[in-house]
């Protein structure tokens, strides 16, 4: 099933928690308003209670008992909805307040209550109406006599009919306002992600061309700041390797092109016109040589394709990078005499790695400084231990400044610091981004320096554990 909208979930949640708070808003409401009209109905009945008392503690012989109807009589004048009925020993009434409502059950089996004690509230119906009611023993001024039992009850008819309304009124107010605040929640919902959508919008409306367009932090909300800029280092890295591809497939293109048209311009020329047989052969021999180099070319770009997968699992052997250089100086020592340069070794360290592809790394490093080393200069190659878990070997080789803006892309496939792309060796332009890829899998780092007429490629290895 397809996900729910992002503004669907916030206005589901945003309604679910507001209907939450006005439930328990309108719960607490309607029992505030019962409780003040119960303490309300309360403090009437005790100040009715009180003035009984006062009454009954008057009564001092039985003929002042006689006399309790008409003092309550009296007492109760201007109390409409208020009925109290006064029950004395042995059960006998001795007095009920005009159109006082109590069911005979209320009347009956009243006077074994203790002195003071008091029952209630509680509510009752009657002739369809509803009453409040509290039932208290107060004793009398008549040495030795049991207490009277004194039933006070109100008419809570009207307050009944106002919180039947005032309930109606609430739940609805309630239900209104959940409505209106699911509203309220969508249209908020929907102006909070306009930036979202404008990421959207963004983001369909990017392509090979437009890649130089970004997000400005400051125009989103502070929560979509990270986002925007995550967005925008994004599109810095398609733009970059969008370049990069461009620019590889220019220099593919072109270093595929130099072997193909000497190949196809030999063929031609040998075509043109019979030779023999040792004619031939030359331009086989010649042919052969074009070969070698598209065959060493597309090696490295597999090599580098298998690395840019991960594919590239180096074997774990104690590699010493001491005994790796010297064996490479004997290899090019010839190379080196014949170009007038020293090749020096300072240091010695081990690391943990493949042999083949660590002595490859340093093979095409060499193979660079020596390239670009004049004569009467040396090639120093310097290995050391800066940290513990580090082994660090660096190559050093005097030759031109390079500027900082080519040195960040001298590992990059085809790239020559030369715009001209004039070859100085029938290299394939690859011999550092392999070397990249080597130092990578071993888990190292490599980076290049320049200055003061020297070059220096640094790599750094984790260092191998002693054995």
């Amino acid at each position: 099933m397809r996900a729910r909208s992002v503004t669907f979930r916030l206005t589901l949640f945003f309604s679910t928690a507001s209907t939450a708070v006005l439930l328990a808003v309108g719960y607490l409401v309607g029992a505030a308003v019962d409780r003040h009209f119960l303490e309300q109905d309360l403090a009437e009945l005790e100040g009715r209670v009180d003035l009984l008392r006062h009454v009954l503690a008057k009564v001092r012989s039985r003929s002042d008992l006689d006399r309790v109807p008409q003092l309550l009589d009296d007492a109760l004048v201007g109390h409409p909805g208020l009925s109290i009925a006064v029950i004395g020993p042995e059960g006998r009434i001795l007095f009920v307040s005009s159109d006082a409502v109590f069911p005979d059950a209320a009347l009956e089996g009243r006077s074994s209550m203790k002195a003071s004690e008091q029952r209630g509230p509680i509510v009752w119906e009657a002739g369809g109406h509803a009453f409040r009611e509290i039932v208290v023993a107060l004793p009398t001024g008549i040495a030795g006599m049991p207490p009277t039992t004194v039933l006070i009850s109100v008419n809570i008819d009207h307050q009944r009919e106002f919180m039947a309304a005032f309930r109606k009124n609430l739940w609805l107010s309630i239900a209104s306002g959940v409505l209106l605040t699911a509203v309220l929640g969508w249209i908020s919902a929907r102006r909070g992600l306009a930036p979202v959508r404008r990421i959207a919008l963004l983001a369909q409306s990017i392509s090979a061309s437009r890649l130089g367009d970004r997000l400005s932090p400051d125009a989103v909300p502070a929560e979509l700041s990270d986002l925007a800029s995550a967005f925008n280092a994004m599109l810095a890295r398609l733009e970059d390797s969008f370049r990069r591809l461009s620019d590889f497939s220019s220099d593919l293109a072109h270093e595929l092109r130099t072997p193909v048209g000497n190949l196809v311009t030999e063929t031609e020329v040998a075509l043109s016109r019979a030779r023999s047989a040792d004619e031939y052969r030359e331009v086989l021999y010649s042919n052969l040589e074009e070969y070698n180099r598209l065959s060493r070319m597309i090696g490295d770009m597999l090599f580098l394709a298998k690395a840019d997968n991960g594919l590239i699992v180096p074997r774990r052997e104690t590699v010493d990078l001491g005994s790796e250089a010297r064996e490479l100086f004997a290899f090019y020592d010839a190379l080196a005499e014949e170009q007038g340069v020293a090749l020096a070794l300072e240091g010695a360290g081990t690391i943990a790695g493949d042999k083949l592809m660590i002595r490859r790394a340093l093979s095409n490093l060499l193979s660079n400084a020596l390239r670009y080393t004049s004569r009467g200069n040396s090639v120093l190659v310097r290995i050391d231990r800066p940290e513990p878990s580090q082994t660090r070997l660096a190559i050093e080789n005097p030759t031109d400044d390079i500027p900082p803006e080519h040195l960040s892309r001298l590992f990059d496939r085809f790239y020559r610091v030369d715009s001209s792309r004039q070859k100085v060796s029938d290299g394939t332009g690859l011999g550092l981004a392999i070397t990249k890829s080597i130092v990578e899998a071993h888990e190292g780092t490599i980076t290049a320096s320049s200055g003061n007429g020297a070059m220096r490629i640094e790599i750094r290895f984790p260092a191998a554990a002693p054995t």
